[in-house]
């Protein structure tokens, strides 16, 4: 078999994200995306679904502690709206490095869970009127399908509007 045939090993980000979904029970498909993929509009376009199933994990920064918002790919985070429904004081957008420190993973492969320590998680409950959702699997080129119940059984987020 020459170099060029044989599959290339998983990331380790990846790997990871599949051990974790595999051990809280997860019935989805883990699905590489081309690199060029790093839009919810561009991932939609890829697996042939609307935008609106995309859920995108946002971790923002609430003065030191992580959130992480599991919102519809169609809707954008009303910071001052949210934080006040989830009750901190302010929701800012979190620096790369924060990302990384508390998810283990990059802006753009942030997936709902699988994270070093658990993160208080919220979920747009939007998301509950399409049959299957995709999320990241904790690389910006990996995503995976799951349903609404089965994301907020796996990551025990609580619902809160976020337009």
């Amino acid at each position: 078999m020459s170099a060029e045939s044989q599959p290339r090993p998983e990331h380790p980000a990846i790997a990871r994200f599949r051990s974790e979904h595999t051990l809280r029970g997860g019935t989805g498909e883990i699905v590489s995306l081309p690199a060029s993929v790093h839009t919810a509009a561009l991932a939609a376009e890829a697996l042939g679904c609307e935008v609106g199933a995309i859920a995108n994990s946002l971790l923002f920064d609430a003065e030191g502690s992580p959130v992480l918002i599991l919102t519809s790919g169609g809707h954008r985070v009303d910071v001052e709206a949210t934080a006040a429904r989830i009750g901190v004081p302010a929701l800012r957008r979190a620096t790369p490095d924060f990302v990384k420190q508390h998810t283990g993973q990059v802006i753009g492969g942030v997936s709902p869970f699988a994270h070093p320590e658990p993160v208080p998680t919220y979920l747009d409950p939007w998301l509950r009127q399409y049959d299957v959702v995709w999320a990241a699997a904790g690389h910006p080129a990996a995503v995976y399908s799951t349903t609404y119940p089965e994301l907020q059984r796996m990551t025990g987020a609580t619902e809160v509007e976020v337009a």
